[in-house]
């Protein structure tokens, strides 16, 4: 190779590296040779390098937002079986991943018994929210708990839930399979903060009339969903547990299979 070309090379990596520009500095070299053989001009040229910078920068933009969402697993709205839960409209839940609730800051609310797949499309509708450029937060209602109480009782509640303002959809989970007792107070506080600043998606195992269960407080409940189901789709899970049915069909397949004896020893 050219030592001036060799030279050169290493003034670009530098400064791709100066100015950040990782994604440049992976292929402008494969991308100068496909210049010159196919004869495009400098403007074409330097229009590649440029997506090329704008596309690694989307995916690592992707890739960290779904570190940061945290996110039990990855489940996709393909993955799920829309024909065990016939009282969901799957044409509204693909509505969903459009996104437009979060741009609108609306809510959404999963409610079924326990194995219904709530979880599974909450997920699947934040993967997409991600997909869209959204930040997500994936969180179970005890653990929020947890943490709201500590930061009360260290006395930086405030900070903590400024802290999630810069989230556009926060994913609460499973809210209702515990009393939050002392929490109540600080969850109402956070849900009431959401309601200002983004959109919130609350998977429970308990329909509306029982949430005075989960706060201990008839109109703390009733504040809290006034805010909740104000700008809101709510999504009803009427069907027998997932878990429960796939657990009774390996069952009845290991009760009807045939048994083979030929290598048992008696």
């Amino acid at each position: 190779m050219d030592s001036s070309l060799t030279a050169l090379e290493g003034l670009v990596d530098l400064h791709c590296k100066t100015l950040k520009l990782p994604g440049i500095r992976r292929v402008y070299r494969e991308l100068a040779r496909e210049a010159l053989d196919n004869g495009l001009s400098p403007t074409q040229f330097l229009l590649s390098c440029l997506e090329h910078e704008a596309e690694n920068r989307r995916e690592n933009k992707l890739k960290a937002n779904l570190r940061a969402a945290r996110f039990p697993a990855t489940k996709t709205l393909d993955q799920f079986s829309f024909a065990e839960i016939p009282s969901l409209p799957k044409a509204k839940v693909l509505s969903l991943a459009d996104c437009q609730f979060i741009r609108q800051r609306e809510n959404v609310i999963c409610v079924g018994r326990q194995g219904t797949g709530k979880t599974h499309i909450s997920i699947a509708l934040g993967m997409a929210a991600i997909e869209a450029g959204f930040r997500v937060r994936f969180i179970k209602a005890v653990t929020l708990s947890q943490e709201l109480l500590a930061a009360q009782q260290e006395v930086r509640l405030n900070k903590y839930l400024k802290s999630w303002r810069r989230i556009d959809l926060v994913i609460l989970d499973e809210l209702g399979y515990l009393r939050l007792g002392p929490g109540a107070a600080p969850m109402f506080q956070f849900i009431a903060e959401r309601y200002e600043t983004g959109s919130i998606m609350v998977t429970s195992n308990l329909e509306f009339s029982r949430w005075e269960e989960i706060f201990g407080d008839a109109v703390m409940t009733a504040a809290l969903l006034d805010r909740l189901t104000h700008r809101c789709h709510i999504l009803v899970f009427d069907a027998e547990s997932y878990r429960l049915k796939e657990s009774r069909r390996r069952h009845e397949s290991a009760d009807t299979a045939p048994e083979n004896t030929e290598d048992r020893d008696d």
